[in-house]
């Protein structure tokens, strides 16, 4: 809502935003028992950085995309990562199975007639897209412990970041700066993210790695569906039948 209604297309500040807000309720979930985070020498944490480079590509790049795109073409693009998932499983671990191998495919075909049939084709919005997709296909791993770190780089570097891109005081000109809705939606973002990040890992922690790509699944087609009912999008008579 924030990116692709309000148009705040400040990045380095949103996202600098989230992370923080997600960074303060996992120290606090983790003081208060509620998850476990394992102290890290400094050569896990060395070994870490690179993940944490990833996920602030996903965050920025992701960002970037939305504020240029429709949400259900958004979400249809972000689906892309899970092609390059399946790529990775089947090359170097050998566990994709003939369900996993279809649902590849349709995504990507899906995804790659999405570009034609888009009337408010943004070349930079599908620019931004594929850098994140790309970003979330490498980052296939990541745990309480790496999350944690995660937050913690991407809030120190987007805040250096801020200044060098601009936002910090392009930001200060958003017709929307002082309204309500738009302080109520970044928080409501920032503690959503972090419940869906906190179920995410619950559920990989509870269920086989096939029953949690199942669920997985589903909650991606569920949100894709409800974003095409909340969300305008705008297509070619060829996608729609005319």
């Amino acid at each position: 809502y924030v990116l692709s209604v309000l148009k705040f297309t400040y990045p380095t500040l949103f996202q600098g935003w989230q992370t923080f807000i997600g960074g303060l309720l996992l120290h606090v979930s983790w003081k208060l028992g509620w998850v476990e985070i394992n102290s890290s020498s400094r050569s896990d944490v060395l070994k870490w950085l690179p993940a944490s480079l990833l996920f602030v590509g996903i965050i920025y790049a992701g960002s970037r995309a939305l504020s240029r795109l429709a949400v259900p073409v958004f979400f249809i693009l972000h689906n892309v990562a899970e092609v390059l998932i399946c790529g990775y499983q089947k090359y170097f671990w050998k566990e994709v199975n003939d369900q996993a191998k279809c649902y590849a495919l349709f995504l990507l075909a899906a995804a790659g007639c999405l570009p034609f049939n888009d009337s408010q084709f943004d070349p930079d919005g599908y620019f931004w897209a594929v850098i994140h997709f790309f970003c979330v296909g490498k980052l296939l791993k990541s745990d309480i412990d790496q999350q944690y770190l995660n937050y913690i780089f991407s809030v120190v570097l987007l805040a250096f970041a801020s200044h060098p891109t601009g936002d910090l005081f392009s930001a200060l000109d958003f017709p929307f700066l002082y309204l309500y809705r738009f302080h109520g939606s970044c928080l409501a973002s920032g503690v959503l993210g972090f419940f869906l990040m906190l179920s995410t890992e619950k559920l990989k922690g509870l269920l086989a790695p096939g029953q949690c790509a199942a669920w997985i699944f589903f909650a991606k087609v569920i949100t894709a569906g409800l974003s095409l009912l909340l969300f305008d999008m705008i297509l070619t008579s060829a996608t729609i039948g005319w």
